[in-house]
């Protein structure tokens, strides 16, 4: 068995958990930017640090696909999601923030393009 096989059908799970928080940039985000370009708005636009185990997710200016930065202490993990079909539904306001906060269970409904607004979910039992 080749190197090649020997992971085919593993999968990779990165666990989005309570404790850790998730920050929704507002503002749409230029797709061309990579790990190093997303570090960047998180720097000087955002002002957070992205080495701080922050889930930061940005979305595209038509809406369309969504990124996913994270630093697990060793390395930068980028998720991307494009819409085959459509636009995502729900995007936070801009408001006087250029980030919105969201718990866990909004960000799994924004990536399956949901709307955590009308979500009926429990509170959670206690504040973390």
């Amino acid at each position: 068995m080749g190197t090649e096989s020997k992971f085919l059908g593993e999968k990779i799970v990165i666990q989005i958990t309570p404790q850790m928080r998730i920050f929704v940039a507002v503002e749409a985000t230029d797709f061309r930017k990579g790990i190093d370009g997303l570090c960047q708005v998180c720097r000087s636009v955002l002002k957070t640090d992205p080495f701080s185990g922050i889930v930061f997710v940005f979305r595209n200016r038509r809406r369309t696909a969504i990124k996913v930065l994270l630093y697990d202490g060793q390395g930068y993990w980028i998720f991307h999601k494009r819409l085959s079909q459509g636009k995502f539904k729900w995007w936070p306001e801009a408001g006087d923030n250029s980030l919105k906060q969201l718990a866990v269970h909004e960000l799994q409904l924004l990536i399956w393009n949901g709307n955590p607004d009308f979500a009926q979910v429990s509170s959670p039992w206690r504040e973390i």
